[in-house]
């Protein structure tokens, strides 16, 4: 009866520490097992390179969402972002894609400016500006056709 009950406690800590473990892997990871509360909005941008789902959406240093898809729609790059709802953005909000130091991660840059129209969940940003490509950059200096 006492060996039996050992095993039981033994088995029942293993089973709180391995749920414990999980419970910090996804937390730790910022992984969302049931999709969070976001609100959704759309960007169209003429180039993506480097872009990927899952990516950090930045106002002002500060993560406020992230990229939760990017498909082609008549030859354009469409992403949709996934925002807090707490934030709350204007209509006239300038969206931009840019990398995380030198040679780092890419992510959407998202600058407000002085509406007071917020967008809502499905709304399209409008003013946008693709990701700098620098390998084409240097390219054209180290082959001479800066212009």
């Amino acid at each position: 009866m006492k060996r039996f009950n050992l095993e039981m406690s033994v088995g029942a800590f293993m089973v709180v520490g391995l749920f414990a473990i999980a419970y910090l892997t996804l937390n730790l990871g910022g992984l969302e097992l049931f999709g969070g509360d976001y609100y959704r909005v759309h960007a169209s941008f003429s180039s993506v390179s480097g872009l990927k789902s899952g990516a950090r959406v930045e106002i002002a240093g500060v993560q406020v969402g992230k990229v939760s898809r990017i498909s082609l729609i008549d030859d354009q790059a469409k992403v949709e972002l996934s925002l807090k709802p707490e934030v709350k953005i204007g209509s006239d909000v300038f969206a931009s894609i840019k990398t995380q130091g030198i040679i780092g991660d890419k992510f959407v840059q998202l600058s407000p400016g002085a509406e007071e129209d917020f967008l809502k969940d499905g709304d399209e940003i409008t003013e946008t500006e693709a990701a700098v490509d620098l390998e084409a950059l240097i390219s054209k200096y180290v082959f001479g056709k800066v212009e």
